[in-house]
């Protein structure tokens, strides 16, 4: 039996997914050419420390990405237009993306390809401990984040993506951690993620108190 086809995608969402596409890859390619702007000029574009500005966008562009994945659902609540949601898999597919770059950033430039050193850097800093257990955890989401996996696992499927919650705690503790003294911007995001979080804690309360009084 074949399948159905799927149904065309309405050109005003095509569009809005090009501009989404644009803008999310936006600061990879600049951060790319400023990279190359160093390496061929010497120039100071990305500071006094290059390698650190680099892993400290990547890591920032990964949790803003992630952050706006967990705000698709609400501003769905919100608005009422489901043609949200055709935009969460793209946002997070972005996310593990720069979680991607953050990570090779750190292995190839700031252990400079001394790879088996990060079991010992994961046991001695728990900044990079809870780092690398959120992009682990990531993993396994952007893998199962197409439509194939929804059908195989089916009621596992959300089960398993609960885990982004978790994921954005520990990213935002992995900046915590990482800054040290001046923790303003981290608790910026973490008071996002608290509002976004609360949310869907406050949404499930009250959608299981309604259940309880019918």
């Amino acid at each position: 039996m074949s399948r159905r086809p799927r149904p065309a995608t309405p050109p005003a969402v095509a569009w809005a997914k090009a501009v989404v596409h644009a803008a999310a890859i936006a600061p990879a390619a600049w951060l790319g050419w400023q990279v190359y702007e160093v390496w061929r000029t010497g120039s100071d574009a990305l500071g006094a420390d290059p390698v650190a500005e680099i892993e400290h966008r990547t890591g920032l562009w990964a949790l803003r990405l992630l952050l706006l994945t967990l705000a698709v659902t609400p501003l769905r609540q919100l608005t009422g237009k489901p043609v949200l949601l055709r935009f969460r898999r793209m946002l997070g597919l972005y996310a593990f993306f720069y979680a991607c770059l953050h990570l090779a950033a750190y292995l190839a430039l700031d252990l400079g390809g001394y790879w088996a050193q990060i079991f010992e850097e994961i046991a001695k800093r728990p900044y990079i401990t809870v780092g690398f257990t959120a992009w682990l955890l990531l993993v396994p989401l952007a893998v199962t984040s197409t439509q194939g996996w929804m059908r195989r696992l089916g009621r596992r499927w959300g089960q398993l993506h609960r885990l982004v919650y978790l994921v954005a705690v520990l990213a935002i503790l992995h900046f915590w951690w990482l800054v040290k003294s001046d923790v303003r911007e981290p608790a910026v995001y973490a008071a996002i993620a608290a509002l976004l979080l609360g949310w869907r804690a406050w949404r499930r309360f009250s959608a299981r108190r309604t259940t309880a009084v019918r």
